[in-house]
């Protein structure tokens, strides 16, 4: 039996085994390349080899690398999505194993494509290995298999046309003896015709615990949800990328303030009601005035809900998009967030059209931000029968008619924050703690006193104040306490913020003018 597989190691020498001896050759463009090998596996790659990889293609060159694999490659490119492909990036005297084993490792999404001969490279089933390893190993890879035009059954037990490929490569031993001593006169012919151009590694057989591995990660990965290359590789190629697009953003959450306070209860309240109606597709309506903190609210709900949910959309700052960019802008980006699809509609009826009749499939999690106008909603989620069910739009505005108006399921005001907590956010801004230093503890009542108690106003207030003397902050403190949140204040803050001309403290209160007359414009 040993002999056998020694011919049939004899066979393969001759159709590129990994272990043979291969040269560099000169391409076209003046630049060097290897040869293709059978027996190599590959991978895919727009960056140098070591760096970190959002997806790792492995698949069997012969059968897929001009085809299939190619067009997933350009197609995961085109989408932005950085791929690894080792055929693009080998270098001359590296060698390929362990670079292969550091890309898989660097890689977010492992996108084995199993094809007929995929079992009859060591190099693929190896890095077959390495891939189901470092799912097993809760490094939080995901493993998306292609089954091209092979069966998952035929993977798992090694059967069909895949199993003759895999057998008649590594496992003669176990070839039945009928079939052996049908197939001996031919593999002793073949071993002649080809001993000596066989190198010494190809005719070692292979090591039994080897063997299993590989069967193991066959096994495994048939078992794995994916894709069954049967019909259009056009759809199939992007079917995947919106996959991996998909997947890729859940790692993404909107981005919140660190120092939040007093946020926990409010949010908890809202997230029971959507517990509550979970088959239910849900508007939820999120209001409150200018600078109370509604769209820091709703990015923690998204956050908390975007691992259910495959399809995901935040739109920023709505109404002031809309004035420099049309609906029609707005809804593009829709259509690309949960269909992946760019610039699909001209103007906002169309766009109203195509959402309305292409999402009704999708279930969606969708955070609509600050909404000031009626209209803006209706392009957008017109209609809880635009969306499956199980979906959920978040809403924030200043104005509550907008949710009455828009059949919203859920309206939400947002609480103000209590003086405590108010003293607690601003403290962390302006000392980097909790609380004011003894020394400030009246100056820091005063300022926050003029905020109502807005989270933006105290966040900006306080990073503006932070490291100021004791005369900036009397200047603040002469704001009246009931002046209004508004941009105006910001603006001036901000202003104030960028401003490094003046090297003292009085010359930054304009030098002898009283703090009434230099901030009298934030009264209202």
């Amino acid at each position: 039996m040993f002999y056998y597989l020694f011919c049939r190691n004899a066979e393969d020498g001759d159709s590129g085994a990994s272990g043979s001896p291969t040269a560099l050759t000169e391409t076209n463009s003046g630049s060097f390349s290897l040869p293709e090998t059978n027996d190599s596996a590959s991978s895919s790659s727009i960056e140098l080899i070591g760096n970190h990889y959002d997806v790792f293609l492995s698949f069997r060159g012969p059968d897929t690398r001009e085809g299939f694999t190619d067009h997933l490659y350009n197609g995961l490119v085109d989408a932005g999505i950085r791929a690894f492909r080792d055929d693009n990036e080998l270098r001359q005297g590296e060698k390929i194993g362990p670079d292969l084993l550091s890309s898989i490792q660097n890689s977010k999404i492992l996108i084995p494509i199993l094809s007929v001969n995929y079992g009859s490279s060591k190099w693929c089933l190896d890095e077959l290995v390495q891939i189901m390893e470092c799912k097993n190993s809760n490094m939080r890879h995901i493993v998306l298999p292609i089954f091209y035009k092979v069966e998952p059954a035929h993977i798992r037990y090694q059967s069909g046309s895949f199993g003759d490929a895999f057998r008649r490569r590594f496992i003669a031993a176990d070839v039945p003896l009928l079939e052996f001593w049908r197939h001996i006169l031919h593999a002793l012919h073949a071993f002649w015709r080809h001993i000596s151009a066989t190198p010494k590694r190809d005719r070692r057989p292979i090591d039994p615990t080897v063997l299993e591995k590989w069967k193991q990660a066959l096994k495994e990965v048939s078992s794995l949800k994916g894709w069954e290359a049967k019909g259009y590789e056009g759809v199939l190629v992007r079917s995947v990328v919106q996959k991996v697009l998909r997947e890729l953003k859940k790692d993404f959450e909107l981005v919140i303030p660190e120092n939040l306070v007093g946020i926990d209860n409010q949010v908890e309240k809202v997230m029971e009601f959507v517990d509550n109606h979970a088959s239910a597709t849900l508007f939820v309506g999120i209001y409150g005035m200018g600078g109370i903190g509604k769209t820091t609210f709703a990015k923690t709900i998204y956050n908390k809900l975007s691992n259910q949910f495959e399809n995901c959309s935040f739109i920023a700052d709505i109404g002031v998009s809309c004035q420099h960019n049309g609906l029609e802008y707005l809804q593009n980006q829709l259509i690309f967030d949960i269909l992946m699809q760019k610039d699909q509609i001209c103007n906002k009826d169309e766009g109203t059209k195509f959402i309305s009749s292409k999402f009704g499939a999708k279930k969606v999690l969708i955070l609509l931000d600050d909404v000031d106008e009626e209209d803006q909603l209706e392009a957008l989620a017109g209609s809880h029968k635009w969306f499956s069910s199980g979906s959920r739009i978040l809403i924030t505005t200043r104005n509550k008619s907008i949710l009455d108006n828009g059949r919203v399921d859920y309206h939400y005001e947002l609480e103000e924050l209590d003086m405590n907590q108010s003293l607690i956010l601003f403290s962390r801004h302006a000392f980097r703690m909790n609380s004011p230093p003894m020394e400030f503890e009246d100056l820091t009542h005063k300022v926050v006193s003029t905020t109502r108690r807005a989270p933006l106003c105290l966040e900006v207030l306080g990073s503006f104040l932070c490291g100021k003397g004791p005369t900036i902050w009397r200047g603040f403190g002469y704001y009246s306490t009931g002046c209004d949140v508004n941009a105006e204040i910001f603006v001036r803050v901000s202003e104030g913020t960028s401003k490094e001309t003046e090297s003292s403290e009085d010359q930054e209160l304009n030098a002898g003018t009283s703090p009434d007359a230099d901030y009298a414009s934030f009264e209202r």
